[in-house]
């Protein structure tokens, strides 16, 4: 720990150095400064993908491998025959892909109501709508279940996708990004022509809300991809289990196969970083795409 202290003390002084005397030796320090932070963020997800090659003592090895192993096939061979990953990972892709897509029909609906029309009781249902999400989602954990059971969705996809559908969070996060980026005159131009509100929403607004889209898209994908707690409580069938579930199952009390369980979980992950990868390019894509000067 010491050691770690001595050099990080002594990093941060290098880059003070750097970055006192002149303006390329602040940029390049800020490029050091950024290199390291994505080192430390891509590490975990290298030694995963290590540790998906190697065998379970090797694992365990200290120090760690840090290249990678020969044990790949036969760590696919102990996975596939613990767990069904193909139906686990289409379960999930089924569910995931319904509640992002709810979310954001039902959540751009919602925020652009909210940002653009008046209506009696709009700020006292908006701020109920914020006081919602100060509340743990763990706080309401036991009455969700209850009325899924009550809804007899127990063992159905629905209870993971229709109660969060429109969430307090993505009409919010519609909201602003219409009141900043939605142009009034675009929408009076829309009504001149004689566009029906539905019209002006799908065809002159949704195209400017792409950014939005997506990075609201990516964030609910990650956040129901990796959703543990309520498919536990909800799904007990097996041949229902969503990736996270699949993957507690490689973990039993007789010891857990190190290897198979980095496989499947290199598995899971590869599809958060295409979606990532495939939808990141909208952040750079004209914020303000369609809009007009006033």
């Amino acid at each position: 720990m010491k050691t770690l202290l001595i050099i990080l003390v002594l990093f941060a002084a290098f880059l003070i150095l750097i970055s006192a005397f002149t303006k390329r030796g602040k940029k390049i320090a800020l490029y050091i400064v950024l290199i390291t932070i994505a080192i430390i963020m891509l590490t975990p997800f290298y030694m995963m993908f290590v540790m998906s090659t190697l065998k379970t003592n090797e694992i365990y090895s200290f120090p760690p491998v840090l290249t990678f192993g020969t044990n790949l096939l036969e760590n696919l061979k102990n996975m596939s025959e613990k767990i069904d990953l193909l139906r686990a990972f289409g379960n999930s892709l089924f569910v995931t892909g319904s509640y992002v897509v709810l979310v954001l029909f039902f959540c751009s609906i919602g925020g652009y109501a909210f940002s653009v029309y008046d209506f009696p009781g709009k700020k006292q249902l908006f701020t109920i709508l914020l006081g919602t999400m100060m509340v743990p989602a763990t706080a309401g954990m036991i009455p969700w279940f209850i009325m899924m059971s009550r809804f007899g969705w127990v063992n159905s996809y629905k209870a993971l996708i229709i109660p969060g559908c429109a969430n307090a969070f993505g009409i919010f996060w519609m909201r602003q990004y219409c009141q900043n980026n939605v142009p009034k005159a675009l929408m009076e131009a829309a009504r001149i022509d004689g566009c029906s509100e539905w019209t002006i929403f799908f065809r002159v607004i949704a195209p400017i809300l792409k950014p939005a889209y997506a990075s609201l898209g990516i964030m609910q994908f990650v956040n129901q991809w990796n959703e543990f707690t309520q498919a536990l409580l909800i799904l007990k069938k097996e041949k229902l289990y969503t990736l996270p579930l699949i993957l507690r199952s490689l973990v039993t009390d007789r010891g857990t196969d190190q290897g198979a369980l980095m496989v499947a979980s290199t598995c899971a992950v590869l599809p958060l970083l295409i979606c990532f990868l495939c939808a990141s390019k909208f952040f750079m894509d004209g914020l303000t795409a369609g809009a007009v000067k006033e």
